[in-house]
């Protein structure tokens, strides 16, 4: 009588002493992703780690990676564009007073990068 693995196409090997199956992970495609796709990666890996293990096995991490990449990059842009007409910051004010408009888009990109982190890549 022929295992519930056998009967699914699967083999077993003799290593010593023992039987193994040969288990092998499906192929997976590698898409690129950045800083926020690695962020996301560290913190499944740490927090999540049912659900990195489900994403490895499955072959569905690094499409998961990418797609929180992408939008957390949409995001960030979206958010600093409303952020900046909010605030009425434009280049007559890099014009005229270039500090002031480097410390208003530092606190500005900054307030966009942690509501990124919170909605999109620590959820």
């Amino acid at each position: 009588m022929k295992t519930l693995f056998e009967q699914n196409g699967g083999t077993y090997s003799v290593v010593g002493d023992y039987i193994l199956p040969d288990l092998t992970l499906p192929p997976q495609k590698q898409s690129s992703f950045g800083k926020y796709g690695m962020l996301r990666k560290t913190y499944l890996k740490t927090k999540r780690k049912a659900s990195y293990s489900q994403m490895i096995i499955t072959g569905k991490l690094f499409d998961h990676l990418h797609e929180i990449d992408t939008q957390a990059k949409d995001m960030l842009d979206l958010l600093m564009k409303q952020m900046l007409e909010n605030q009425g910051i434009t280049e007559a004010l890099k014009a005229t007073d270039q500090m002031a408009w480097v410390g208003a888009m530092n606190n500005i990109k900054a307030c966009a990068e942690e509501i990124v982190l919170s909605e999109v890549v620590y959820r």
